[in-house]
């Protein structure tokens, strides 16, 4: 029976990191991973292989639309579909094998299986029973289905993101279902590919829980890249056959009854926790009603020993905020003081335009009764945006009305997911408005839209 200060279960980007951290920190390490690969989710079958394609797809418009007017003429690329898929795969091969590499580097043990604990201070691997002073659960999360509605995911025609990764080949016409991040992202994929897609989503708004004129903009500018928009729809059911499924929905406002048909059925209305085969109930650890691991300000759950992160516990379901809680559990268990701020955490969406926001909205500000300015800047104005073809969008800044410190911000437009680390640092250190508009930004870049919009909270912006 080996012996371990630490044994995580789960290696995706919360599970991992808390491994590395807990080994850098001097604790024997390991980490339970039931899939051939390392990486979880977001390396295997989400963030990272979303990514290439959203890549790959884009230099395609870029050939298609853009090449020409910058005197690049030639003959438009064709696709190589399974090209395409093999640089997705190698992409995801490099990543998942570089986290292998460092878990030898820093002595992490990989004990592969899946994980149950049958007891506090015991993992069961398997056969085998491994005891750890400390274990943090960092399973993650796994494909919602469509509340209320008779829907079979068969990874065929009716597909998760993780289907619509490795479709056989493109098809002429896609149905999402539900217009959040992994349904915009992958719809953008297939329809610079070539393919009708066609969104439906029950809210009245894209991006649910975004500001609300980044919505607006965002749904104006994918729907003038040619994909369509059916919103306040209620799926019912979805019939598939071989190769076609239709979708059959009630839209709210009047109960009409309608149908769709398509050659394939994305199925992206968000994630769940995965804590299945684990052991919880015994184990007597509690859960919310969302089926989330309780967890107090350490990440540890009612168990002693026995700590939480990512997306099995409250909060969003993003990667960097897995990492944030890897770090920080292993600090505490470490003896040190874990941290993170939840109200500085970025949130990307990386169609083109790239979407970015962090903090509040001026919704949320609204509803709180906070006094505050907004100031906004639109690419138009940028001379770097404008010579790239990347023009659409702006930055919206919101500070204390007061104080003029800065309370969230929110980019629609290029490498808004790049930009808005600017001004997570600014929020992390407290800073206003103003201290973000006198700080000198290079010219031409696209960051000074950012400070653009921080002048705009005071005097003015120069540009526009």
């Amino acid at each position: 029976m080996a012996q371990y200060d630490v044994i995580v279960i789960g290696s995706g980007p919360g599970g991992y990191v808390a491994a590395i951290r807990c080994a850098q920190l001097g604790l024997k390490t390991a980490c339970v991973e039931g899939r051939e690969t390392l990486g979880g989710t977001c390396l295997n079958v989400g963030c990272i292989p979303s990514k290439a394609l959203l890549h790959a797809s884009h230099q395609l418009h870029e050939a298609e639309h853009n090449f020409a007017k910058m005197g690049l003429k030639g003959k438009s690329p064709s696709v190589d579909w399974k090209q395409m898929l093999t640089y997705k795969n190698e992409t995801i091969e490099a990543n998942t094998k570089g986290i292998e590499f460092l878990f030898k580097k820093n002595k992490i043990d990989w004990l592969k299986g899946w994980g149950a604990i049958p007891a506090a201070g015991k993992v069961k691997v398997g056969d085998e029973v491994h005891e750890a002073k400390n274990i943090i659960i960092a399973s993650g999360s796994e494909v919602s289905p469509v509340p209320g509605a008779d829907v079979t995911v068969d990874e065929k025609v009716v597909v998760s993101s993780t289907g619509a990764l490795e479709l056989p080949k493109i098809p002429k016409t896609m149905i999402v279902i539900g217009a959040g991040v992994i349904g915009l992202e992958l719809g953008s994929v297939y329809s610079r590919l070539g393919t009708k897609v066609e969104v439906i989503e029950f809210l009245d708004a894209i991006t649910p829980g975004m500001d609300a004129e980044v919505q607006k903009t965002f749904q104006k500018l994918l729907t003038k890249q040619g994909l369509s928009f059916t919103m306040g729809a209620a799926v019912q059911s979805v019939e598939a056959s071989k190769t076609k499924a239709k979708v059959n929905y009630k839209l709210r406002k009047d109960d009409s009854e309608h149908t769709a048909e398509a050659d394939v059925v994305l199925v992206a209305t968000g994630r769940r926790p995965y804590t299945d085969g684990l052991g919880l109930a015994e184990l007597g650890i509690e859960m919310s009603e969302r089926g989330q691991i309780k967890t107090d300000s350490q990440w540890r759950t009612n168990v002693p020993g026995i700590y939480a992160i990512g997306d099995c516990i409250d909060g969003p379901m993003l990667a960097h905020k897995a990492e944030d809680e890897g770090m920080a559990a292993a600090e505490v268990i470490a003896g040190k003081h874990g941290h993170v701020n939840y109200g500085v955490i970025p949130g990307v969406i990386y169609t083109h335009p790239e979407v970015a926001n962090v903090g509040m909205t001026e919704e949320q500000l609204k509803d709180a009764g906070v006094a505050y300015k907004a100031g906004k800047f639109s690419f138009m104005g940028n001379g770097r945006a404008k010579a790239n073809f990347a023009a659409d969008g702006f930055v919206k800044i919101l500070a204390d009305k007061n104080t003029d410190r800065i309370l969230g911000a929110h980019i629609i437009g290029p490498m808004a997911g790049d930009l808005i680390h600017e001004i997570c640092v600014a929020m992390e250190f407290g800073a206003s408005a103003e201290d973000l508009a006198l700080t000198c930004h290079a010219h031409p870049t696209y960051s000074e839209a950012v400070r653009e919009a921080a002048l705009a909270c005071g005097d003015g912006p120069i540009h526009m």
